[in-house]
């Protein structure tokens, strides 16, 4: 069975790990959110697709989930002496991976090919794909006025209240090569554990996405980012509750609608599997925290067989 995962950050990474742990490299495609991308240093910098690489690759730091491990800060400590912008946190080893995809971007090499490339330097089987070779970055809307994605989310610390979001040049954007093919020849869509606003719904938006989730006889499942009111990392909750909605694993769902064919609940939080049932959600509820790679392996494997169990 070919499976699609959409995945962005530390959530998505780790189920995209358990998934990449329990089938065949052949049968595992990962697309993967683009709108956080943006150009610092004059260098483009994708994190949510590093973060993905570098955790299947079994690079990431354990303990922030992002960056490399045993990362060094040389280049960061001689550009805050200088008075440089070292408020996005970039690692020696990091930057290297910067520098080689800015020059090949320049020299005019798309960002999925690059990509390619960097998982088979990593030992990376299953494919990942960025969900555009077109630059779509986030703006976020907030009190402050709009932000670009990173000044909001690392710069500020999330501290401005949300408004809404943008991603800029949706419209004439182009589904990276391999994306549309892979979900439509897919047995099986999963959402991961990812922000739905700054992660998955850029994913959705690239036209043609959406289009082909939604006829494709594919089953569609979501994990909740959500437990019990909270996120484990990210500011989701802190964006629901800011727009105006309770921020729970109800708003999840919800907020992905009628694409989705099943959802994945929390134990936590099963005290909202009758109103799930009310939206005509199939549910599966089971421990959503992945701790350590048995616990992404586990939940990989149990979302696989409630996947298989709705083809039925």
């Amino acid at each position: 069975m070919k499976v699609v995962a959409l995945a962005g950050g530390v959530g998505g990474a780790k189920l995209a790990d358990g998934l990449a742990q329990v089938l065949p490299a052949e049968d595992l495609t990962i697309i993967v959110n683009t709108g956080d991308d943006f150009e610092h240093l004059n260098l483009h910098i994708s994190p949510d697709l590093d973060t993905v690489c570098y955790t299947l690759a079994g690079i990431a730091n354990p303990i922030t989930g992002w960056g490399r491990a045993s990362e060094t800060w040389s280049m960061l400590e001689t550009l805050s002496e200088l008075g440089g912008p070292s408020w996005f946190r970039l690692g020696d080893r990091d930057l290297g991976v910067h520098l080689e995809r800015t020059r090949r971007l320049r020299l005019g090499d798309p960002l999925s090919q690059i990509t390619r490339d960097f998982c088979r330097a990593w030992g990376i089987e299953a494919t990942i794909l960025p969900m555009s070779d077109d630059f779509i970055p986030t703006w976020v809307d907030t009190n402050e006025g709009e932000l670009p994605f990173q000044e909001y989310f690392v710069h500020r610390r999330c501290t401005p209240l949300v408004k809404g979001f943008r991603f800029q040049g949706i419209e004439k954007a182009c589904a990276a090569p391999g994306v549309l093919e892979a979900i439509r020849d897919a047995g099986l869509v999963i959402v991961c554990p990812s922000n739905p606003w700054v992660s998955i719904d850029p994913i959705l938006a690239v036209p043609g996405v959406r289009d082909a989730i939604e006829n494709s006889q594919a089953p569609v499942l979501a994990v909740s980012p959500i437990i019990a009111g909270q996120t484990i990392k990210g500011p989701a909750a802190k964006m629901y509750a800011e727009l105006g909605i309770k921020p729970s694993a109800i708003a999840v769902a919800r907020h992905y609608g009628t694409l989705l064919s099943g959802f994945i609940l929390d134990v936590l939080d099963r005290d909202l599997l009758a109103s799930l049932q009310i939206d005509r959600h199939q549910v599966l509820v089971t421990e959503t925290v992945m701790k350590t790679r048995e616990d992404r392996c586990r939940l990989a494997q149990e979302v696989l067989s409630f996947g298989i169990g709705i083809m039925v």
